[in-house]
């Protein structure tokens, strides 16, 4: 992080208008972040929105991005068996994101990098992003943030799994959840994942299907018909707070490194 961008507010709620119209003379990155309201286990609370959040800040602080203010419900329909979460409807979704996309285009505001904090939004991503592609020749990154952990990472962080050990109530998030936010967690609600549960007579294979001899076939499963603890692979025992840190930390220099390089690149095309 440089002197200039700590000094810099990195927060565009925390802007004036006047500041920000500054700051559109520097040709910003603009990151527009998107979470969940959903079930994550037992264990952590459910707007895992708050994580990407405060990730996006340090993101915007280390490589002088500008970050917008979340928005904190996706598309998560398979999580709408559980009550407390908030599902938009694929329709709202992407209205939304064209939304919030073209209030900055709108003003000439063209470098936009997406920070998706739940990986079930991105198929609506990629259909709003082709659309401005399309209709408007701007690209659009996007970056699923907990999908950008390496092999290598997963391996270091666990052993005897590696990439085995992700999965839903399990990590990248609840190590990020006991790093970030501890005084939300209720560890002694921590449970391993139940047998899977069977549709079709077969069992179920993640939240997208069910297993027949050696494949996958896709069937509209949702949580509850997976489990009852809504921990849907890994095991929250084994997450940590200092895993948690490593995982904060490397998402923080990944995702601002990509930013510096995409910040001397011109995202129009005529492609």
């Amino acid at each position: 992080m440089t002197a200039d961008n700590a000094a810099q507010k990195h927060l565009l709620k925390d802007m004036t208008f006047v500041e920000f119209r500054e700051r559109m003379n520097e040709d910003p990155v603009i990151i527009i972040s998107l979470g969940s309201q959903e079930e994550q286990g037992p264990t952590c609370p459910m707007g895992d929105y708050m994580l990407t959040d405060v990730l996006a800040g340090r993101i915007a602080q280390k490589s002088g991005a500008i970050a917008a203010p979340i928005m904190p419900f996706g598309y998560a329909d398979y999580f709408r068996t559980v009550p407390g979460g908030m599902q938009l409807r694929p329709e709202t979704f992407t209205a939304i994101l064209t939304d919030m996309i073209e209030n900055f285009t709108d003003h000439d505001v063209n470098k936009i990098v997406i920070l998706n904090g739940h990986s079930g939004n991105y198929p609506l991503i990629d259909q709003v992003i082709r659309k401005m592609k399309r209709e408007k020749g701007l690209l659009i990154p996007c970056l699923n943030l907990w999908r950008l952990l390496p092999a290598s990472m997963w391996q270091e962080l666990h052993p005897e799994l590696g990439m085995k050990a992700f999965g839903h109530g399990g990590d990248p998030l609840t190590s990020v959840y006991m790093h970030l936010f501890p005084e939300l967690m209720r560890p002694e609600l921590a449970s391993r994942e139940e047998k899977k549960g069977e549709m079709l007579g077969l069992p179920t294979a993640g939240l997208a299907g069910i297993r027949f001899r050696e494949s996958e076939v896709a069937l509209a499963v949702d949580v509850t018909d997976r489990c009852s603890n809504g921990v849907a692979g890994g095991d929250p025992a084994q997450s940590s707070a200092e895993k948690g840190e490593k995982i904060a930390d490397y998402l923080v220099g990944y995702c601002a490194d990509f930013i510096t390089h995409f910040s001397a690149q011109d995202p129009k095309t005529t492609a």
